[in-house]
Protein backbone atom coordinates (compact mmCIF):
# COMPACT_ATOMS: atom_id res chain seq x y z
CA UNK A 1 0.00 0.00 0.00
CA UNK A 2 2.89 2.55 1.17
CA UNK A 3 4.28 1.91 -2.40
CA UNK A 4 1.33 2.28 -4.42
CA UNK A 5 0.84 5.57 -2.73
CA UNK A 6 4.33 6.82 -3.47
CA UNK A 7 3.27 5.59 -6.98
CA UNK A 8 0.52 7.82 -6.91
CA UNK A 9 2.09 10.90 -5.58
CA UNK A 10 4.71 10.59 -8.40
CA UNK A 11 1.57 10.46 -10.69
CA UNK A 12 0.18 13.46 -9.26
CA UNK A 13 2.96 15.54 -8.92
CA UNK A 14 3.12 14.95 -13.08
CA UNK A 15 -0.55 15.17 -14.34
CA UNK A 16 -1.76 17.90 -12.21
CA UNK A 17 1.18 20.36 -13.66
CA UNK A 18 0.85 19.08 -16.81
CA UNK A 19 -3.42 19.83 -16.53
CA UNK A 20 -2.67 23.27 -15.48
CA UNK A 21 -0.17 23.92 -18.03
CA UNK A 22 -2.58 23.05 -21.10
CA UNK A 23 -6.27 22.63 -19.58
CA UNK A 24 -6.65 20.02 -21.68
CA UNK A 25 -9.97 18.07 -20.60
CA UNK A 26 -8.28 14.76 -20.84
CA UNK A 27 -4.94 15.59 -18.56
CA UNK A 28 -7.83 17.05 -16.17
CA UNK A 29 -9.60 13.59 -16.03
CA UNK A 30 -6.00 12.09 -15.72
CA UNK A 31 -5.09 14.69 -12.64
CA UNK A 32 -8.48 14.39 -11.02
CA UNK A 33 -8.58 10.29 -11.19
CA UNK A 34 -4.86 10.06 -9.62
CA UNK A 35 -5.84 12.60 -7.03
CA UNK A 36 -8.97 11.13 -5.80
CA UNK A 37 -7.35 7.61 -5.87
CA UNK A 38 -4.30 9.18 -4.66
CA UNK A 39 -6.26 10.55 -1.70
CA UNK A 40 -8.06 6.79 -1.07
CA UNK A 41 -4.74 5.24 -0.62
CA UNK A 42 -2.90 7.95 1.35
CA UNK A 43 -5.90 8.40 3.84
CA UNK A 44 -6.53 4.83 4.71
CA UNK A 45 -2.49 4.76 5.70
CA UNK A 46 -3.06 8.00 7.46
CA UNK A 47 -6.19 6.76 9.36
CA UNK A 48 -4.50 3.60 10.63
CA UNK A 49 -0.90 4.73 11.33
CA UNK A 50 -2.84 7.70 13.60
CA UNK A 51 -4.68 5.37 15.46
CA UNK A 52 -2.30 2.36 16.31
CA UNK A 53 -0.26 5.04 17.32
CA UNK A 54 -3.23 6.19 20.01
CA UNK A 55 -4.72 2.87 20.74
CA UNK A 56 -1.56 0.34 19.88
CA UNK A 57 -4.29 -2.15 19.68
CA UNK A 58 -5.36 -1.76 23.33
CA UNK A 59 -9.13 -1.14 21.66
CA UNK A 60 -11.61 -2.26 25.60
CA UNK A 61 -13.52 -4.69 23.61
CA UNK A 62 -15.68 -4.81 26.72
CA UNK A 63 -17.02 -1.14 25.31
CA UNK A 64 -20.43 -1.25 24.02
CA UNK A 65 -19.37 -0.18 20.60
CA UNK A 66 -17.70 -4.11 19.97
CA UNK A 67 -21.12 -5.92 21.49
CA UNK A 68 -22.60 -8.02 19.21
CA UNK A 69 -26.35 -6.20 17.90
CA UNK A 70 -29.27 -8.47 17.49
CA UNK A 71 -29.35 -8.61 13.83
CA UNK A 72 -25.82 -9.73 13.22
CA UNK A 73 -25.91 -13.37 13.36
CA UNK A 74 -28.77 -13.09 10.80
CA UNK A 75 -26.48 -10.65 8.57
CA UNK A 76 -23.28 -13.03 9.01
CA UNK A 77 -25.12 -16.07 7.99
CA UNK A 78 -27.24 -13.93 4.71
CA UNK A 79 -23.75 -12.54 3.45
CA UNK A 80 -21.92 -16.20 4.44
CA UNK A 81 -18.96 -14.20 5.58
CA UNK A 82 -17.97 -17.20 7.05
CA UNK A 83 -16.99 -18.69 3.56
CA UNK A 84 -15.71 -15.06 2.08
CA UNK A 85 -13.50 -14.17 5.10
CA UNK A 86 -10.15 -16.49 4.79
CA UNK A 87 -9.74 -14.91 1.31
CA UNK A 88 -10.15 -11.09 2.70
CA UNK A 89 -6.22 -9.73 3.14
CA UNK A 90 -5.07 -8.22 6.09
CA UNK A 91 -2.59 -5.29 6.59
CA UNK A 92 -0.83 -7.05 8.69
CA UNK A 93 -1.01 -10.46 9.45
CA UNK A 94 1.05 -10.93 12.45
CA UNK A 95 -1.00 -8.73 14.54
CA UNK A 96 -3.79 -11.47 14.42
CA UNK A 97 -1.22 -14.49 15.12
CA UNK A 98 -2.41 -16.46 17.79
CA UNK A 99 1.61 -17.46 17.81
CA UNK A 100 2.52 -14.35 18.32
CA UNK A 101 0.26 -12.57 20.50
CA UNK A 102 -2.20 -12.91 23.68
CA UNK A 103 -6.26 -13.75 22.78
CA UNK A 104 -6.16 -10.15 24.65
CA UNK A 105 -3.95 -8.76 22.45
CA UNK A 106 -5.55 -10.15 18.99
CA UNK A 107 -9.56 -9.10 20.38
CA UNK A 108 -7.78 -5.33 21.04
CA UNK A 109 -6.56 -5.25 17.72
CA UNK A 110 -9.41 -6.78 16.01
CA UNK A 111 -11.44 -3.80 17.71
CA UNK A 112 -9.16 -1.74 16.69
CA UNK A 113 -9.24 -2.28 13.10
CA UNK A 114 -12.96 -2.18 13.32
CA UNK A 115 -12.43 1.17 14.14
CA UNK A 116 -9.94 2.42 11.95
CA UNK A 117 -11.91 0.84 9.28
CA UNK A 118 -15.25 2.58 10.37
CA UNK A 119 -13.00 6.33 10.48
CA UNK A 120 -12.17 5.32 7.13
CA UNK A 121 -15.89 4.81 5.89
CA UNK A 122 -16.59 8.43 6.85
CA UNK A 123 -13.31 9.81 5.08
CA UNK A 124 -14.19 8.08 2.08
CA UNK A 125 -17.12 10.26 1.46
CA UNK A 126 -15.05 13.46 1.88
CA UNK A 127 -13.96 13.94 -1.99
CA UNK A 128 -17.81 14.43 -2.00
CA UNK A 129 -17.05 17.89 -0.82
CA UNK A 130 -14.86 19.34 -3.76
CA UNK A 131 -17.96 18.50 -6.57
CA UNK A 132 -18.46 22.53 -6.36
CA UNK A 133 -14.47 22.87 -7.65
CA UNK A 134 -13.73 20.25 -9.31
CA UNK A 135 -16.76 18.97 -11.43
CA UNK A 136 -17.22 14.88 -11.85
CA UNK A 137 -19.84 14.24 -9.90
CA UNK A 138 -20.58 11.35 -11.02
CA UNK A 139 -16.70 9.78 -10.92
CA UNK A 140 -16.57 11.16 -7.57
CA UNK A 141 -19.77 10.01 -5.91
CA UNK A 142 -19.20 6.51 -7.27
CA UNK A 143 -15.74 6.27 -6.30
CA UNK A 144 -16.44 7.24 -2.87
CA UNK A 145 -19.39 5.24 -2.34
CA UNK A 146 -17.19 1.87 -3.98
CA UNK A 147 -14.37 2.56 -1.60
CA UNK A 148 -17.13 2.98 0.99
CA UNK A 149 -18.58 0.10 0.72
CA UNK A 150 -15.32 -1.66 0.67
CA UNK A 151 -14.40 -0.64 3.81
CA UNK A 152 -17.58 -2.05 4.94
CA UNK A 153 -16.32 -5.71 4.21
CA UNK A 154 -13.34 -4.90 6.47
CA UNK A 155 -15.88 -3.77 9.47
CA UNK A 156 -18.02 -6.76 9.18
CA UNK A 157 -15.01 -9.34 8.85
CA UNK A 158 -13.49 -7.46 11.97
CA UNK A 159 -17.31 -7.70 13.94
CA UNK A 160 -17.93 -11.03 12.85
CA UNK A 161 -14.43 -11.92 14.09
Amino acid sequence: MILITVFLIFCFAVSFPFFVATKNGIAETIAITVGITLYHFAMRLAVGTIVDLIMKNQADHQNAWFREKSFENKLYKLLRVRVWKKHIPTYSPDTFDINQNTVKEIIGATCQAEIIHEIIMLFSLLPIAVIPFLGGVAAIVITSVLAMMLDSVFVILQRYN
